[in-house]
């Protein structure tokens, strides 16, 4: 089975940079309208481009936006689907009208105020690689990308989930907390989740060890 990485909103798959070397062979998705040519604006129109291009049995591993797309794919009920990773993710993904008054009014000052919140240590290293990413992407399409997650409620859906799911997240994240993870192991009949220590929102860029161990220790268990 090929391994995706699916990025998140306002983000490139560069954020997958600390995967890449464990794991060779996966493919790390480039969203349409993240360097690449489209506009998508929900999760479904973002589902339908991902299922296009899966060129056949695929393990999804979504951050935040990402994992809400890889949930959409479960929930169509295709057959390559066969599991799924929900890293810093929910079933419903509601947005703050400050953080969309903010990138209308001024998306330069928003793009270097909004990363903040996606660490639990954010260091200006780490502030400044999200802020080129957003940046990158652009104040239309990132706004897209909020205003999808912001639809976006599969909540009664989850028992419908018919493919193992972890959900994986960090202690200190602020924008998906543990307990969006909790109730996606609680209500997904195969799923289960785990909690990184220290991380915030982009876990696997502050905790790319944990993160990585943890994500070939689903894989492995699917193959045992």
């Amino acid at each position: 089975m090929q391994i995706v990485f699916i990025h998140g909103a306002g983000c490139t798959a560069d954020v997958w940079d600390a995967q890449r070397p464990g794991f060779a062979d996966a493919t790390f998705y480039a969203l349409p309208g993240h360097g690449r040519p489209g506009a998508p604006d929900s999760i479904g129109a973002f589902a339908d481009a991902l299922l296009a291009d899966l060129s056949g049995d695929s393990i999804l591993i979504g951050h935040s936006m990402g994992g809400a797309i890889a949930l959409e794919c479960a929930l169509r009920g295709d057959s390559r689907v066969r599991a799924l990773v929900m890293l810093s993710s929910g079933a419903k993904l509601r947005v703050g009208p400050a953080i969309f008054s903010a990138l209308e009014s001024d998306f330069e000052a928003a793009s270097a105020a909004v990363p903040r919140y996606f660490f639990a240590e954010p260091t200006t290293g780490r502030m400044e690689q999200a802020t080129r990413a957003m940046r990158a992407v652009g104040q239309a399409q990132t706004i897209r990308d909020f205003r999808a997650c912001d639809a976006f409620d599969r909540i009664e859906q989850l028992g419908r989930v018919a493919v193992p799911l972890l959900a994986l997240v960090g202690d200190k994240d602020v924008m998906t907390p543990p307990k969006f993870s909790l109730a996606l192991a609680d209500r997904v009949p195969e799923g289960q989740a785990r909690i990184l220590e220290g991380a915030g929102h982009l876990a696997m860029v502050e905790r790319p060890d944990e993160t990585n161990a943890a994500l070939h220790a689903f894989v492995d268990q699917l193959h045992s």
